[in-house]
């Protein structure tokens, strides 16, 4: 497991950051036809909502 340590600000533009892609990423997911494809997206959801509500501690 990694270890990262930010600062304040650094962990707040980072949670602007997730918040703002994953926004774009469900519009991808929902357009995307190819269902590997957008499994793969939905994948990297995921993920990216865990590491967001890590932050969010």
């Amino acid at each position: 497991m990694t270890t990262l340590n930010l600062t304040p600000e650094q962990a707040e533009t980072l949670k602007e950051t997730l918040t703002s892609y994953l926004s774009d990423l469900r519009l991808e997911i929902a357009d995307t036809e190819k269902l590997e494809f957008r499994e793969n997206l939905k994948k990297q959801e995921a993920t990216l909502k865990e590491i967001l509500a890590m932050l969010e501690q």
